[in-house]
């Protein structure tokens, strides 16, 4: 998606191309200077250490704050899961230090941002990337993936396909015996990044059958609904027939995925797929050297690529009033962005989530040592 305002351009197109987001399965290279090894201590941390923002990352935030904290024991480091919106919320009043966000920040956020951050500037680095998938509970269906066209998942979403043994579906699933069972979607019920995200590919690539703009709040009414990922977990689980979307590291067994038209193919999600979606975007228009925000190709037909993907970013100020607070924010920040960090989340035991690449981390490195005392 992109961002309406930055706060600086790019000086070259060298400094464009450092943005470069070159993803693969597994993240390759010596660590970065100024990241430690992304394991050691910094010395002399201490104190709390707040973050809240979005659910996508739970997974992925419990595992590298257990590794930062082994580092070092004295910072008190949290992260509530309260939603993307919710999170920039408290990151804008002041009551986090630090947060996660799968929406990039609007204008009006921006210059808020400046104010919270003493003069300073929002930063916002994609340090988490994984698909979002659409999950679904029909425990008859022998198949590994449903296949669905990109406007007849619109259409289910809609709520214009009613019907689980509809001819859209039956089409794509030659061979599979599909139930005569209302279909029930689930959405987000809070303001979602992950709902941004997906009504974002809806609107790209579902074409007439998806009439709405993409936004963090479900457009959609009379729909069975869950607060956070959790709570979309829990409806897809209690019921057959439903189907939702929720980041991919929340899949659980109960659900089966949908593999989703991209040209000519059927793509399930995986950290590859999403990576190769993510390789094929550009640089949002108004990318800084402090935000690192993404402009993704929805519509993609390239071949492998899933292009329902969450881009989720870390945010933090370039400027803290405290000396503890900006060293805690970059120590935290170069141990997400580390190798270290990167393959701890990417554990498919913890997220699965796609590791940045060496490229992309420079950048990051290079914005997170901007981040200074007021």
């Amino acid at each position: 998606m992109t961002v309406k305002l930055g706060n600086r351009r790019f000086a070259s197109l060298a400094a464009i191309g450092a943005l470069s987001l070159v993803l693969t399965a597994c993240g390759s290279g010596e660590a970065t200077e100024g990241s430690d090894e992304g394991g050691a201590a910094a010395a002399g941390l201490s104190g709390e250490l707040p973050g809240a923002g979005a659910s996508s990352q739970e997974n992925a935030m419990n595992g590298w704050l257990a590794g930062f904290t082994e580092a070092n024991p004295d910072v008190n480091a949290s992260y509530d899961p309260t939603g993307s919106g919710t999170g920039r919320e408290q990151f804008i009043n002041g009551a986090v230090l630090f947060g996660g966000t799968d929406s990039t920040f609007d204008e009006e956020e921006l210059a808020a941002g400046s104010e919270r951050c003493f003069g300073g500037e929002v930063v916002e680095l994609p340090l988490y990337i994984s698909p979002i998938a659409v999950a679904y509970n029909l425990p008859g269906v022998d198949t590994e993936h449903i296949k669905l066209e990109p406007e007849t998942l619109a259409a289910i979403f809609n709520g214009d396909i009613t019907s689980w043994d509809d001819p859209a579906i039956a089409a794509t699933n030659e061979g599979v015996e599909l139930p005569d069972l209302p279909i029930v979607p689930v959405n987000r019920s809070d303001d979602s990044g992950t709902t941004e995200n997906f009504t974002e590919y809806l609107a790209a690539a579902g074409g007439d059958a998806w009439p709405h703009e993409a936004s963090e709040t479900w457009p959609v009414t009379g729909t069975q609904s869950g607060a956070q990922t959790a709570g979309v977990v829990s409806t897809i689980e209690a019921a057959e027939g439903t189907i939702g979307y929720l980041d991919a590291s929340q899949v659980t067994d109960v659900m089966g995925t949908v593999a989703v038209g991209v040209g000519d193919e059927f793509v399930p999600f995986s950290p590859e797929a999403a990576a190769a979606v993510v390789d094929a975007s550009p640089a949002a228009e108004d990318a800084s050297d402090l935000r690192l925000t993404i402009d993704l190709a929805r519509d993609t037909e390239e071949s492998g690529a899933y292009p329902i993907v969450l881009v989720s970013y870390s945010m933090a100020c370039s400027t803290y009033d405290s000396e503890q607070d900006a060293e805690n924010v970059k120590a935290l920040l170069t141990y997400i962005a580390s190798e270290e960090g990167q393959q701890r989340a990417a554990d498919p035991s913890v997220a699965g989530s796609a590791p940045i690449s060496e490229q992309l981390r420079e950048s990051v490195m290079a914005a997170i040592e901007q981040i200074t005392v007021a």
